[in-house]
């Protein structure tokens, strides 16, 4: 597969940036510390899949209710650091969200605010390359989160597992499929994992989607990557 970035950012200078003009010190040690080595090959890369459950789908309009965090490299998953959160939304739990991700009024009324997790949440991710399946949920929620709490977002460099096996399928679908425009295939998280032979899991557990994810990206990392792909092609 020839992979091309699907949006290119100099994060090295973007950092920097982040790091000059903010003003809240959690933020400001987060991009001091963020992983921004454009050129490192990919199996030298640290990275740390995330994954959210929300009261709902808008990240204008709705709130996240737990967190799942695993950092991994290339070669392995290091789930004794592991990191999961259930935290209370400053959004209504709405009935079909508690059916998805089967989080309870009951469990998020004891829970902490989201406001008592942004700073060990912020640590795990320092020095890590984030790595989401479909970053419109969780760069958007989170800050927008972040918004709603510091009043400031954030900006954060991640790979998206989705776009990566969207470009792997266009690629197998070749000029004839899209010259007559060809379905690609299903793009959710369970599909695109039965594609590499990895075991389905229960979904909807940050936790356990995170780990998903995870897996999946060493997956294809392995099978459209060399080792030594910078990660500035997969990064956006």
């Amino acid at each position: 597969m020839n992979p091309r970035n699907y949006k290119a950012v100099d994060w090295q200078a973007r950092y920097n940036e982040l790091a000059n003009s903010t003003e809240n010190k959690l933020l400001k040690h987060f991009y001091a510390g963020a992983y921004n080595q454009d050129k490192a090959a990919v199996k030298d890369v640290p990275f740390v899949a995330m994954d959210f459950e929300t009261t709902g789908l808008n990240s204008q309009n709705d709130d996240i209710v737990s967190v799942g965090l695993v950092p991994f490299s290339l070669k392995r998953i290091y789930c004794k650091h592991s990191r999961h959160w259930v935290v209370q939304p400053r959004r209504n739990l709405h009935e079909e969200s508690i059916l998805i991700h089967g989080i309870t009024h009951s469990e998020v009324d004891d829970a902490p605010d989201f406001n008592q997790i942004i700073e060990p949440l912020l640590e795990a991710l320092s020095g890590k390359v984030v790595v989401v399946h479909y970053a419109a949920i969780e760069r958007h929620f989170l800050n927008n989160a972040l918004l709603l709490r510091l009043k400031e977002g954030i900006e954060f460099a991640l790979v998206d597992t989705m776009e990566i096996e969207k470009r792997a399928l266009k690629a197998r679908q070749g000029l004839l499929g899209r010259v007559f425009n060809t379905k690609l295939g299903s793009l959710r998280l369970t599909d695109c994992r039965a594609r590499y032979s990895l075991p389905a899991y229960q979904n909807h557990n940050a936790l356990t989607d995170a780990l998903a994810t995870a897996e999946l990206l060493q997956a294809q990392l392995n099978h459209h990557y060399r080792v030594d792909t910078p990660i500035s092609e997969l990064w956006g």
